[in-house]
């Protein structure tokens, strides 16, 4: 009996091989032989990856389809998890020095996964996951275009966009196309924590001028915060997504002495 997808757990089926390939490709990395997969599904992504590594651990929280998915892939090393992604401490399991994570994504818990996996302590070598094209636009957003989070992701990891899967190619096709996002992970954050705390403060109105919205989240004089922006060159006119990591980082640093 076929498997009807949950709409509550954002389930929408992409079975085009030639689409999955791409992205498993996309996730390969030369010597990496163990890939981590983020919500198999039906295991059409699970078969595609079997072509470019020899294990797969696959996390998955639908009872069904955990139970399932051995039963497509006799004979293979694959393992497989049921359970909430966002509840597993993937540095408890037994991975390899060099992993790789992969997966359709629920668009819904987007943000938070891709931040629990680039907060790892045993980093994967590359992290590729098919999101709403939107949300994958933003996350490789340029100076100008910054939101928080594409500077949270690029704090901790290379950001570049891979194939573009139109809606249509999904059963249940979803609302907006898809794109595959692929991050690769920095052995040590771009900036502190403190700049990207600062940055949080800056996006609390992301329209304003930066200078307004840190007079009330730092509760300082505008003269004060005008000030600190003359001395580090940065116009009065910014808003926050105007401003780079770099600058984030030079502001928190003179706000803190």
């Amino acid at each position: 009996m076929a498997l009807k997808n949950k709409k509550s757990l954002g389930q929408n089926w992409l079975k085009d091989r030639d689409i999955l390939l791409d992205i498993a490709d996309s996730a390969s990395v030369e010597d990496v032989e163990t890939v981590v997969e983020i919500g198999p599904g039906l295991g059409t992504l699970t078969s595609a990856l079997f072509k470019f590594f020899d294990k797969v651990i696959s996390i998955e929280f639908d009872d069904r389809l955990a139970e399932n998915l051995p039963k497509s892939f006799p004979g293979k090393n694959l393992q497989v998890i049921h359970d909430d992604v966002l509840k597993v401490d993937i540095d408890a399991l037994d991975l390899p020095e060099k992993y790789v994570v992969a997966g359709n994504i629920p668009y819904y818990i987007t943000s938070p996964i891709i931040e629990k996996f680039l907060s790892l302590k045993h980093k994967p070598e590359k992290i590729v996951f098919l999101i709403q094209k939107e949300v994958a636009e933003r996350i490789v957003a340029e100076q100008g275009d910054h939101t928080i989070l594409s500077l949270t992701a690029q704090n901790k990891a290379k950001t570049t966009l891979g194939p573009l899967v139109k809606r249509e190619f999904f059963t249940p096709p979803p609302k907006v196309d898809s794109q595959v996002i692929i991050l690769e992970p920095y052995t040590e954050s771009q900036v502190s924590e403190q700049a990207i705390a600062l940055a949080k403060l800056g996006f609390s109105s992301p329209r304003k001028k930066l200078v307004s919205n840190l007079v009330v989240a730092l509760r300082k004089s505008k003269e004060e915060i005008e000030q600190l922006f003359e001395e580090l060159k940065i116009s009065l006119e910014v808003r926050p997504a105007d401003l780079s990591l770099q600058d984030w980082e030079k502001l928190a640093q003179k706000i803190a002495k």
